[in-house]
């Protein structure tokens, strides 16, 4: 077993193959492996089981042993699959069963881009909502047809099971976890660490291969840019629609086309970004920002930024009011 040093918190279990997906792995353990002395004695243990004798060769040329197997997945508190060595490669019996009699026990699963394979041998998502990364979703979809794959999403949820996107997604997924487990601040000091957003807007679908014909992108890209700079505008769809000389119909047909969002949707995540920069690089008051973003009153900007952030305005303010300032030092020594 790989040491624990002196730590009490729950003990999160990384399984490691032959083929290892390097950058998810690494996604791991630098959430929840990574000396973390500010978050006290109760933060979380980190361990490495191999799915299979070593040595084990992973992603850019590596070559590496762990010093712990699937024994350890009988005490482990989080598990997860970072990746797999392909949606056609079979999961070994044993790994499913270790995978099952842990949940079973009240341990929690998790999975990052194709790791999701790996949870679906084990049956326990069937009848349930998962996700991976969009290029797999088809084939998981058609391997496992009782699970409810959703493309779009960052990450899900259900019943002590967590299944993530693409890559960075899993960071996402992560810090979720966090979050439930130390709460929001714990999550944005780790988010911080890793110097990026302690919470994504919108999901993968963004991200999908999709053609969108150049002129069309270009007159609605100018419409985007028009909004953003008048935030605090009453934009109905009628009116995007004037910037752009389409009818309602054939804008919100090309809008939804070109962002996988409603225009509502989009708008709001416009707002929440432009509230979170005005957060934390001026000295405007939360009355005057939610004004200053359309949303009209402070209650309307905390709803949206609690339903999406999971944090209050004036708590994001009091976390990430130096944020800006930090960005311009060298980010420090790990």
């Amino acid at each position: 077993m790989e040491p624990l040093d002196d730590l009490t918190g729950p003990l999160v279990v990384a399984l490691a193959h032959d083929g290892l997906c390097t950058f998810e792995f690494a996604i791991v353990a630098e959430v929840f492996g990574l000396s973390r002395p500010e978050m006290g004695r109760n933060w979380y243990r980190f361990a490495t089981a191999a799915v299979e004798p070593g040595p084990l060769r992973a992603h850019g040329g590596l070559t590496f042993t762990t010093a712990g197997g699937l024994e350890l997945l009988d005490q482990a508190d989080l598990i997860v699959a970072a990746g797999w060595k392909g949606a056609g490669v079979p999961v070994p019996d044993d790994l499913a069963e270790k995978l099952r009699n842990a949940w079973e026990r009240g341990a929690r699963l998790a999975s990052i881009c194709s790791g999701a394979f790996v949870l679906a041998a084990t049956k326990l998502l069937d009848g349930r909502r998962a996700a991976t990364h969009w290029r797999y979703a088809a084939k998981l979809k058609a391997c496992h047809p009782e699970i409810s794959v959703d493309a779009d999403v960052l990450y899900v949820e259900e019943d002590r099971i967590f299944t993530s996107a693409g890559s960075a997604a899993g960071i996402d997924l992560m810090l979720h976890i966090i979050r439930q487990d130390y709460g929001v601040e714990a999550a944005n000091s780790v988010a911080r660490r890793l110097v990026m957003p302690p919470h994504r807007s919108g999901g993968q679908a963004q991200f999908i291969e999709r053609a969108v014909p150049a002129d069309r992108w270009h007159r609605l890209t100018e419409a985007l840019d028009a909004i953003r700079a008048e935030l605090s505008t009453d934009w109905t769809v009628e009116r995007m629609a004037s910037l752009v000389a389409m009818s309602p119909r054939t804008f919100l047909r090309r809008f939804v086309e070109a962002t996988s969002l409603s225009p509502g949707q989009w708008l709001i995540e416009q707002r929440i970004a432009q509230a979170q920069r005005l957060l934390e690089t001026t000295a405007l008051s939360v009355e005057r920002i939610a004004a200053e973003v359309g949303f009209g009153s402070v209650q309307v900007l905390r709803h949206h930024f609690r339903e999406r952030l999971t944090i209050s305005p004036r708590d994001y303010r009091k976390t990430f009011a130096s944020l800006t300032r930090d960005r311009s030092i060298a980010a420090p020594s790990r």
